[in-house]
């Protein structure tokens, strides 16, 4: 009976060594990072996605993902505090497109006493916003991913106009995606395009330009990530407007993240601190 104990412990111990042992060689290549690129079909590399200016789906989108996203913000600017909130939904009708639909809104208090409501921004939905993104390049051996994407944003009036007129003009966005893994932990990527602004009060077209980079490093074996996004703003004048934006993405569930995003401006000089917090939620597909 002693014997037959000692076999049955020897051979349970053999196996949780061994299963230990793959469970610790995964994580060193990021559990992840299998579960994504070495299971399914076609090609896709594992990018970490920045949390302010978000992509529209991810790059190497594979048919039926699908996710929402929820979004809360605080930027404490000289005179008053704006107050942003989002509500987004994208999806990839097929392999490596992605379409999304959002609604942003601001809202806006006074911080100083001697500052006029009336001066107050008003309350807005500011647009509907349309976006597709197609990942034209997909390359697991080198681990970079390319896309090339458009967002139309029809801006709406402010809620004390609202609908005289409903539309106050477009915004003409394309973009490009660049996007690399180093090793299993580290991540960069570039987004970058042209914003065109079109109001039909007005005869002037406002021109302005982005750059937006993020650094990444994302623990083995999950989504979670800590790293720090920085937007650029160069204008028609020549201005330019730089927000440093320390940021992580912690899993609650499976399919249910959180992200939380500190902003910093390096140049703006009525701006100063901001917050920001999206929940993302993926459906199952």
């Amino acid at each position: 009976m002693k014997s037959k104990i000692i076999v049955i412990s020897i051979a349970l111990l053999w196996i949780h060594t061994a299963i230990y042992g793959q469970i610790s060689n995964a994580k060193k290549d990021s559990l992840y990072i299998e579960q994504i690129e070495n299971q399914k079909k076609p090609d896709k590399v594992l990018h970490a996605e920045p949390l302010y200016i978000d992509l529209i789906r991810d790059l190497g989108a594979r048919k039926g993902e699908k996710e929402w996203n929820l979004g809360v913000g605080l930027t404490d600017n000289l005179d008053f505090d704006s107050y942003e909130a989002l509500i987004e939904y994208e999806w990839a009708p097929l392999d490596r497109l992605g379409l999304e639909v959002e609604l942003p809104f601001t809202f806006y208090t006074p911080n100083s006493r001697n500052f006029s409501r009336e001066s107050l921004p008003s309350n807005r939905l500011n647009s509907l916003k349309l976006a597709a993104q197609w990942s034209f390049f997909v390359n697991e051996y080198i681990a970079t991913s390319m896309a090339l994407g458009y967002i139309h944003e029809f801006e709406l009036s402010d809620f004390k106009n609202f609908g005289r007129p409903l539309l106050q003009g477009n915004v003409y966005n394309p973009f490009l995606v660049v996007a690399k893994r180093w090793g299993s932990n580290f991540h960069s990527l570039i987004y970058t395009g042209p914003m065109i602004e079109r109001k039909f009060a007005e005869a002037k077209t406002n021109v302005s330009y982005d750059v937006n980079t993020s650094f990444h490093y994302m623990i083995s074996g999950t989504r979670n990530f800590i790293g720090v996004e920085i937007n650029k703003t160069i204008d028609e004048k020549n201005d330019f407007h730089a927000v440093l934006r320390p940021q992580m993405r912690v899993g609650i569930a499976d399919n249910l993240m959180i992200g939380i995003v500190t902003g910093i401006p390096l140049s703006r000089n009525n701006e100063r601190l901001s917050s920001f917090l999206r929940l993302i939620w993926e459906p199952k597909h």
